[in-house]
């Protein structure tokens, strides 16, 4: 059997919470990362066995052409991890067009943009992988997260259907479905899981699950995995 070169993994959100913590992790095992976030300040330091891409992937006119311009550079990447997205709840009518527009934007067709471009290209090396971080979202719809919850059915629905399609490639399609995290994705919201370690995952958690996917034999797929806290608590805030 041909021996492969080191993985080189694109990560999506990379520059804070559940994605910094899936770069960290997968950077332990020797993997290397191409990262895309809006702004890695919050890194201390960046291993040289990472390269961060400042992007936003919600500028859906330009991004065909920065994700072609990633592909060309790293043809060696086979693997991806989309994890990028924001949270913003309230019922239909508080969203206005413009917000609306944004959320899925950012939270379901850039997703699939990255699909398209780098999918072709990993299905050509007959092997690879491809994790989405869905979310419990993805699983029953909820009062006030109805565009959220749409956004994150809609990559379920891109997950299982990429599985059947790249499986004859050799390439993985899994999707990790977390309850809350304890990240700085509540920062803006009205309410966070609660602060007992029992309430909340960690984004670390989430990291592990990645890694078990990648670590897992080439014929092994883990098609769906959910994540939830032992206690699931909701604290709101005063506003």
């Amino acid at each position: 059997m041909a021996k492969h070169p080191p993985r080189k993994i694109l990560v999506t959100g990379a520059s804070r919470g559940i994605g910094a913590a899936i770069c960290r992790r997968l950077l332990t095992d020797g993997i290397q990362i191409v990262g895309i976030g809006r702004d890695f300040s919050a890194w201390k330091e960046i291993p040289s066995t990472m390269e961060p891409c400042e992007l936003d992937l919600a500028a859906l006119d330009k991004l065909p052409h920065e994700l072609g311009e990633i592909a060309r550079a790293h043809p060696e990447l086979d693997g991806l991890v989309l994890n990028a997205g924001f949270g913003r709840f309230g019922s239909l009518e508080e969203f206005s067009y413009h917000q609306i527009r944004e959320m899925v934007d950012t939270n379901l067709l850039q997703h699939i943009f990255i699909a398209r471009t780098f999918l072709p290209r990993i299905k050509k090396l007959d092997r690879g992988d491809m994790i989405v971080i869905g979310s419990e979202a993805a699983l029953t719809g909820g009062k006030r997260g109805a565009v959220y919850s749409a956004c994150k059915f809609g990559l379920r629905g891109l997950a299982q259907s990429l599985r059947d399609e790249c499986s004859g490639n050799g390439v993985r399609v899994s999707l990790i479905n977390p309850g809350m995290v304890s990240t700085e994705f509540f920062n803006d919201l009205d309410f966070a899981p609660g602060d007992d370690p029992l309430n909340h995952l960690r984004p670390e958690d989430v990291a592990e699950a990645v890694a078990l996917v990648l670590r897992a034999h080439p014929g092994t797929v883990f098609d769906e995995i959910n994540l939830n806290p032992l206690k699931k608590v909701i604290q709101f805030r005063s506003t």
